[in-house]
């Protein structure tokens, strides 16, 4: 099942880096990074979780690959990665897409909190009063 409407169906050629039985891989056409990439079913579901666990279970596995292609043609120092479900949660492109974020040594001033910078002003746990010495402990991502 495709959208006419989507920019993801059907993909555009010159972007995909590698397809899957159920999935495929492209680079962002808006890339907040050099390497910026996004992994996508082929099915035209909305949400992660109305997507099939096998779905589900080739996009996780896609990763590796992703980053593998990445790292072949840029050098990170490490990794966003992450999905926008619902428009509360930012998605702007009605069709499930994990996005994979190359990230750089310097490219931001602070980059300790990561994704918790969904909401800046609880991004910051040392701000609210955490402060986490371990991962795995009760405040730590």
């Amino acid at each position: 099942m495709t959208d006419p409407s989507c920019p993801f169906c059907p993909p555009d050629p010159d972007r995909i880096i590698f397809e899957g039985e159920r999935i495929y891989a492209l680079w962002d056409a808006f890339p907040l990074t050099d390497g910026h990439a996004l992994i996508v079913p082929r099915r035209h579901v909305a949400s992660w979780f109305d997507a099939t666990p096998e779905e589900q279970s080739e996009m996780i596995g896609a990763l590796s690959r992703v980053k593998e292609k990445i790292e072949a043609e840029y050098a990170p120092a490490g990794y966003n990665m992450g999905i926008n479900d619902g428009e509360a949660a930012g998605q702007t492109v009605d069709h499930l897409h994990l996005h994979v974020i190359p990230r750089y040594d310097g490219d931001v001033d602070d980059p300790r909190g990561g994704v918790r910078y969904v909401i800046p002003q609880r991004g910051s746990y040392p701000e609210a009063g955490f402060l986490p010495t371990a991962r795995g402990s009760d405040h730590t991502d």
